[in-house]
């Protein structure tokens, strides 16, 4: 035991700690509890884990947070009026640097096949018939695009809210049951982290697997990662305009904008040997979906590969473009003013109630199950590219041009 570990003890004997605080931390939490004086650790006293900070978790990127202005930062073309500039605070998190790519959803597809109920198993395919369409023909892709190799790193489309949410509730437990070093069940039945049931969903699959102490994996051991989830509209937008490249060291103001997640006016790269090239991956104008042949410019008729293009100043690739993300988010068109300035998120049943949207009436498409979708894609023109804009689909609804990433908190720190 350290020298300074046995002074804090006898200052516990005292009644005095203010002498050793600074050296407690949530990584030394020291040998004795500083209220009581009991011992960790012991018979009698709490069991208290060794901490060495949160793990790292697989494909994500830490996201400092800060004030922001989030908002559009565009005109807005459309008249909508649903994302008036507002001054909050978003509290730093992790997300993924890219989107979630065909492979993964993949991976997900073949654990799953094996751990749960086939039931279960069929609700997780995409939708590969968002390709179809009446007067083009993409009839190719509806077959390859999801499961032929070569697009093996091209994000994965035609996933539904509910659906990318069930794939978060997956990958927290898996990664989890690797942390905890064990490729079994927690119940040490074969089968992996989902058992075969009549019925259920992830969720249900993860619940034992948290919470097993056989395997010691909990909350209080600090040995699991937080969830993974979708990031909220908040800080999707904050992300992915990461204006932290365009602060100066020691100058609290934030003094510059953007329009898009990089410097500038324009979609094009203005330095070096790529200078002239697009930035992101999308719809240049009527019919114009790459340049042409020879001299492609964007050089994705359709999506691309989830790193092909410049990452933002946080590290994150194609936060404009490529596909569209979905996010946490109920829509609502009031909700720059209705949310709180820290953290700001909507959810269902919190003011702006969904009945005063005609839907039955088809005056409105508004209702409790409709999310936000934010980034633009390879069919949108570059004003959906801004952070700022935002548009809504049914939770249970899938198209060509929409995909998602993950985000999780950063526990353990008020930063």
């Amino acid at each position: 035991m350290k020298i300074s570990n046995y002074l804090c003890l006898g200052a516990l004997a005292l009644g005095t700690l203010a002498s050793c605080h600074k050296d407690i931390s949530a990584t030394n939490p020291g040998k004795a509890s500083s209220t009581t004086g009991v011992e960790y650790n012991t018979e009698k006293g709490m069991q208290v884990s060794s901490f060495k900070g949160i793990p790292a978790g697989p494909g994500l990127v830490f996201i400092e947070g800060g004030r922001t202005v989030l908002g559009t930062q565009e005109e807005d073309v459309t008249l909508s009026h649903d994302n008036i500039e507002r001054t909050v605070t978003i509290a730093s998190f992790y997300m993924d640097e890219a989107e979630v790519a065909n492979i993964h959803w993949l991976e997900y597809l073949h654990f799953i096949r094996t751990d749960s109920a086939e039931e279960f198993y069929k609700s997780a395919l995409p939708d590969t018939t968002v390709w179809a369409r009446d007067l083009s023909f993409n009839d190719p892709y509806v077959t390859y695009y999801l499961r032929y190799p070569g697009f093996r790193f091209f994000p994965v489309v035609g996933v539904s809210w509910l659906q990318a949410n069930d794939y978060c509730t997956w990958r927290t437990a898996k990664v989890n049951e690797k942390l905890a070093g064990s490729e079994s069940s927690g119940s040490g039945k074969k089968g992996g982290l989902f058992s075969r049931r009549k019925k259920g969903t992830a969720a249900e699959g993860t619940a034992a697997a948290a919470t097993d102490s056989k395997n010691q994996v909990s909350i209080e051991n600090g040995n699991t990662l937080p969830n993974y989830r979708l990031p909220t509209e908040a800080e999707w937008e904050y992300a992915a305009l990461a204006l932290i490249g365009t602060q100066e060291v020691g100058n609290e103001n934030q003094e510059e904008k953007r329009i898009y997640p990089w410097d500038g006016r324009t979609t094009r790269n203005a330095y070096g040997r790529k200078q002239g090239q697009f930035l992101a991956n999308f719809k240049r104008g009527r019919g114009d979906y790459a340049g042409i042949a020879g001299s492609l410019n964007d050089g994705a008729m359709i999506t691309e590969q989830v790193y092909a293009y410049p990452p933002n100043d946080y590290g994150l690739y194609n936060m404009a473009g490529n596909v569209n993300e979905w996010v946490q988010d109920v829509y609502r068109p009031l909700s720059y003013q209705d949310v709180e300035d820290l953290n700001p998120f909507r959810r269902n049943g919190v003011l702006d109630p969904a009945d005063k949207y005609d839907k039955k009436g088809y005056q409105s498409l508004i209702d409790d199950k409709v999310r936000v979708y934010k980034g633009g894609s390879w069919r949108d023109v570059a004003y959906w590219l801004s952070p700022g804009t935002r548009r809504f689909m049914a939770q249970d609804s899938a198209t060509a041009t929409i995909g998602f990433r993950c985000a999780m908190i950063n526990a353990g720190s008020n930063k």
